[in-house]
């Protein structure tokens, strides 16, 4: 794509080319840029660190494919945060494991005025984990999950535990 004078000059054919050598990288960057932005597509490296732009809550030894759930989930967590459904979401993406969550709030509706309030009067939270192997680092990777996820003014407690095993017929 040079002009018809340089094309049949030696040195300038080389010095194009080490350019298109130095240069290369970077148009392949840039013509797939948007698969970056994709936590199914881009690289592992990068989804860590798209991970901190999203606020996903991920502490870096998760397996990749944990990590890129959590990176595409992370802004609709966001949305429901303090939410059962979110604090769920958020522990079962870092563990891959469900957890009980017991709570002591409640909601109705009572035609009449000075009915029975819902619940329970001290606000409480447990979450507990059945973990196949549990570690001790598990319950602060816990512990640390629920209080960013939990409601604001909730006390809450957190336990780990194995789960139990069947035994195979």
């Amino acid at each position: 794509m040079l002009p018809a004078v340089f094309a049949d000059d030696d040195l300038a054919l080389r010095f194009v080319a080490g350019l298109d050598d130095v240069l290369a990288p970077i148009l392949n960057v840039l013509d797939c840029l948007d698969t970056y932005f994709d936590p199914a597509l881009t690289p592992a490296d990068f989804a860590q660190w798209l991970g901190t732009w999203v606020g996903a809550e991920t502490d870096g030894t998760e397996a990749e494919p944990m990590l890129r759930a959590a990176v595409a989930a992370a802004a609709r967590l966001h949305r429901v945060r303090g939410t059962l459904q979110g604090l769920s979401e958020t522990v079962r993406l870092a563990f891959g494991v469900a957890p009980e969550i017991t709570e002591s709030g409640g909601a109705t509706w009572n035609a009449r005025p000075l009915g029975p309030f819902p619940g329970r009067p001290r606000p409480q939270l447990h979450v507990a984990l059945r973990l196949p192997e549990p570690r001790p680092v598990d319950v602060h990777r816990l512990d640390a999950l629920v209080a960013a996820a939990r409601p604001a003014h909730m006390p809450y407690t957190v336990e780990v535990t194995a789960s139990e095993r069947t035994p195979e017929r």
